[in-house]
């Protein structure tokens, strides 16, 4: 296992330096909200999910709301069921690793280990553990730092919410220029390169205008996941025909 990591870690070193500056706002901000390191640790083990803990700042000092916190982060992972349905074959024969292989199935870890094919199929659930063993130990050492350094540095944490924003905006730029590859291609047509940001873009800003700031992002989420479904199932029906 010794041997996976050392290899994981040249294959995870981009996801290294996102986490450990995302994870160090995460710890700062939660720092500020009057949480120490040990929180920090803890919430980065065991939610482990990086925009989901940045939505939850303001629900820590907040009334608890356990209906709107759970639509939320139903919402707001919604993307990990088609991830999950994606990973079917990959995950397949992994055994004990399975069950932190679906926990630790974030954004970036995904992107690796689509491209990913061990080797030796033997070692398909150890080298997909080590890689997304090393992507959570990046953003648990990331969270710790920035709650330690909270405590010792005066910091100006104006703007410092804005890390998810910048978070969703590298993925949607990624998944953007994914997409404009696949249609050079011809992978893809010109309608599926431009549906999902198109439709991302008007449903958030229909949503803002409409409904408001407050609740804006749910509804704009179950409007994309919904538009998501139909489209898909109408194309399944039409290829069944």
């Amino acid at each position: 296992m010794l041997r996976m990591l050392r290899k994981s870690f040249a294959r995870t070193l981009p996801v290294l330096a996102g986490y450990i500056f995302l994870g160090i706002a995460y710890g700062v901000a939660l720092k500020e909200k009057g949480f120490g390191v040990e929180w920090a640790f803890l919430i980065s083990v065991c939610v482990y999910a990086g925009s989901m803990q940045f939505a939850m700042l303001g629900a820590l000092t907040q009334p608890f709301a356990p209906i709107t916190m759970a639509l939320m982060t139903l919402l707001v992972n919604a993307r990990h069921i088609f991830y999950g349905l994606s990973m079917l074959d990959k995950y397949a024969g992994t055994g004990k690793y399975k069950p932190y292989l679906i926990f630790s199935l974030t954004d970036e870890t995904y992107s690796l280990v689509c491209n990913e094919a061990p080797s030796d199929e033997q070692d398909r659930g150890r080298w997909y553990t080590s890689i997304a063993l090393m992507d959570q130990c990046y953003w648990v050492t990331g969270s710790v730092l920035g709650s330690l350094l909270g405590q010792v540095i005066p910091f100006d944490l104006t703007g410092i919410d804005f890390a998810m924003t910048a978070l969703f905006a590298v993925i949607v730029t990624e998944q953007s220029t994914d997409a404009y590859k696949g249609w050079r291609q011809g992978r893809l047509s010109g309608t599926d390169m431009l549906f999902p940001s198109l439709l991302g873009l008007l449903a958030t800003l229909g949503s803002l205008l409409i409904i408001g700031k407050e609740s804006f992002l749910l509804v704009s989420m179950a409007l994309m996941l919904g538009c998501f479904f139909v489209r898909y199932q109408t194309r399944k029906g039409g290829a069944g025909e």
